[in-house]
């Protein structure tokens, strides 16, 4: 009878899991697949609408770049466990901080130059973010709660505050305002590429999820975010300062939420109170289509990124095609449905192996 050795320098105990398998458990597989499965789908459907061109693809990128910049924080709040139904309406209360700050006493703003705003602007982001964060932690209240509740309280602000103020809830002129310039020229520049205009945005959009995904897979306090999130009460007794981490993620999406404010308000020429409504849903969405969990502790920056570029393919699409635009909800919430099933599927299969 003859038996199998392992081979030299092998430990038996160790199972072997091939690059397929590797690939198939991670969170961002099925929005990739996803993804090349609507651009195809719109290759063929609408290819006599130029949908593979270089003008749709600059539509599509620049539709995805504002929501893949508040993915980026959305996902790595809800691999952390926690939720921010905020980040829209804080996007919409920032534009409107800026504004006011910027616009000349005259009309009712207070005439401050451009950056001293900004910087004013993105503080109160901030202190907001950390507000949310201690909220949640302190009364032990689901995130979805305590972000709910901020959800109508920076909305209100958003509206009520310029409305008393300026007597209106759109303000513009921004280009006339001291500073405009090099603020027009890192958030406002757009590239021609052939023929097509891609904004700057995008670059943010990219580069910055490659900072996330940094952060997220090689340093210690991407291990304290899946910490945290996977099981926060073990994490601690292993020492991760989970209380900090949770702040510092709510203090992050604001911080996002105020990043795609600024660049919005110098693209558009001004802000709009209502700007950024429904924003946290599209971003929630995009996250979980990402691969990422609801319950926190699984998921990926890029696969909500590519959760992103679908959100915008479709819109796109439906949009080139003459599609009546109501039935985009409608895909999407499809899209939700499928996408929870496929990641408890996938996670189930990871856990396994």
């Amino acid at each position: 009878m003859t038996t199998e050795t392992a081979p030299a320098g092998a430990d038996e105990r160790v199972r072997q899991v091939s690059a397929a398998a590797r690939l198939l458990t991670r969170p961002e597989f099925g929005a990739i697949v996803a993804a090349i499965v609507v651009w195809i789908f719109f290759a063929i459907v609408a290819n006599d609408n130029n949908f593979v061109s270089w003008g749709t693809t600059a539509a599509i990128l620049n539709r995805a770049a504002p929501l893949g910049l508040l993915a980026i924080a959305v996902s790595l709040l809800m691999i952390g466990g926690e939720f921010d139904l905020s980040v829209g309406s804080l996007l919409g209360w920032s534009g409107m901080v800026i504004m006011m700050l910027v616009t000349p006493s005259a009309a009712g703003g207070f005439g401050w130059p451009l950056w001293p705003a900004v910087a004013l602007a993105l503080l109160i982001a901030l202190v907001s973010g950390f507000l949310n964060g201690l909220l949640v932690l302190s009364t032990k209240l689901p995130s979805f709660i305590i972000t709910l509740g901020s959800l109508f309280i920076f909305r209100g602000l958003a509206v009520a505050i310029p409305r008393i103020r300026t007597n209106r809830t759109q303000l513009g002129g921004m280009d006339e305002v001291s500073g405009f310039g090099l603020a027009d020229t890192l958030f406002g520049t757009q590239f021609d590429i052939f023929g097509a205009r891609f904004g700057v945005a995008i670059l943010w959009w990219i580069g910055l999820t490659a900072v996330a995904a940094f952060v997220l897979l090689r340093t210690q306090f991407g291990n304290w975010i899946y910490g945290s999130g996977g099981d926060a009460n073990a994490a601690r007794n292993t020492g991760v300062p989970v209380t900090r981490v949770k702040i510092i993620l709510f203090m992050t999406t604001a911080a996002f939420a105020f990043l795609v404010a600024f660049i919005q308000t110098v693209q558009f020429n001004g802000s709009d109170s209502l700007r950024g409504t429904l924003q946290e849903f599209n971003a929630i969405i995009a996250v979980v289509v990402g691969g990422t969990l609801l319950t926190g502790g699984y998921g990926s920056v890029v696969g909500a990124m590519f959760g992103a570029l679908i959100f915008a393919m479709v819109q796109q699409g439906i949009i080139i095609t003459g599609v009546d635009g109501d039935w985009f909800r409608v895909f999407v919430g499809a899209v939700l449905v499928i996408a929870v099933i496929f990641n408890n599927f996938i996670r189930t299969q990871a856990a396994r192996r």
